[in-house]
């Protein structure tokens, strides 16, 4: 997603033009021709790399979800998110349209979402009292503005899925996730109301 096209093996062609039209059709809608095509190559050469269509998509899935790990990294290390933004945009509409289907491998894929997640809770020091819950709830929230993507853009009068409206979106969760919406008291008598049911 990152290089051009020119400099990529024949697989990583084949996983950039599959993203690229799952993310614009869903996974049901995209066909192992249209990918290929998309690709420059043959059906059967997509069918030597990858199996069929599903294992097509696992892979997808698979470095998607460390492609998106590595650039968290980066950002956690750096401070700097401007030269990521465009590859972890196309990465989360990817990995939200592939989650949308409802399938096991969506199931699989959010729960190694999860799973991610939780190490890099643990990693920065941060106390939850249930840290699954935590990035759980965090990354439905995250997903849920790509899911929302056609409500934002109605009411911000931008498309969320372009990098002007992406970003504008983007500047508002940053400002969302770093300001406290609820005082230590009220989070307290929250948190303790709902120890009583």
């Amino acid at each position: 997603m990152s290089s051009a096209a020119s400099d990529l093996t024949a697989r990583a062609r084949i996983r950039d033009a599959a993203i690229a039209l799952f993310t614009e059709r869903g996974i049901a809608g995209a066909t192992v021709r249209d990918i290929a095509q998309a690709a420059g190559v043959s059906s059967g050469l997509l069918r030597h790399h990858f199996g069929s269509k599903e294992g097509l998509r696992d892979a997808c899935d698979e470095w998607a979800l460390a492609r998106v790990a590595e650039l968290q990294i980066r950002f956690t290390e750096s401070q700097a998110i401007g030269p990521l933004t465009p590859d972890i945009m196309g990465l989360q509409q990817y990995l939200v349209r592939s989650l949308m289907d409802g399938s096991p491998r969506s199931l699989a894929t959010f729960e190694e979402t999860v799973r991610r997640g939780e190490e890099w809770l643990a990693s920065t020091g941060m106390k939850t009292g249930d840290p699954r819950a935590f990035v759980a709830v965090l990354g439905a929230m995250k997903m849920g503005m790509f899911l929302m993507r056609d409500q934002l853009t109605a009411v911000l009068g931008e498309d969320v899925g372009a990098m002007p409206g992406y970003l504008r979106m983007l500047r508002a969760s940053i400002e969302v996730f770093s300001q406290p919406l609820l005082t230590p008291e009220q989070t307290d008598q929250a948190l303790e109301a709902l120890d009583r049911h």
